[in-house]
């Protein structure tokens, strides 16, 4: 049997990203062995929606209150990102999923590397609050660029 495996649904083709622009599919989201997911829309954004970065730190400063996200609006979504970590997490948790495949930089996913909080394309350190939430909870995570 193979192993089950999570990845970002953008990565299956499905219009997700905040853009709401489809990515060239690399993964079957119709496999039984792959489930799709947006932490975003898990957590009630929509598609497309205002681009949003993590202000004051990475994903785990979110989860330990420390940082936030917000959109180029201003406005304040960590409420958004943060329930729709937990709920990829249950996801995989009830679906003994133990490696997910996630989009690059994003707010959400973004593994080693994501945007500094000033929308202005600055790269820094750090990690997406959800995979900060699966490293924490021991699930594999790897970047697709």
């Amino acid at each position: 049997m193979k192993e089950k495996i999570a990845a970002s649904a953008c990565l299956c083709g499905l219009d997700c990203g905040y853009d709401g622009k489809k990515l060239q599919p690399i993964f079957d989201f119709a496999s039984q062995d792959v489930f799709a997911m947006s932490p975003e829309i898990m957590g009630g954004r929509y598609t497309p929606r205002t681009p949003c970065e993590i202000v004051g730190g990475d994903g785990n400063d979110v989860l330990d209150n420390k940082a936030r996200v917000k959109n180029s609006k201003g406005e304040d979504v960590t409420e958004n990102f943060v329930k729709g970590a937990y709920r990829a997490l249950e996801v995989m948790q009830k679906n003994n999923v133990l490696t997910a495949y996630l989009k690059s930089r994003s707010p959400s996913c973004g593994l080693g590397e994501i945007y500094d909080g000033t929308f202005s394309n600055t790269k820094i350190k750090g990690d997406g609050v959800t995979v900060a939430l699966l490293k924490r909870n021991e699930i594999k995570v790897i970047k697709i660029d």
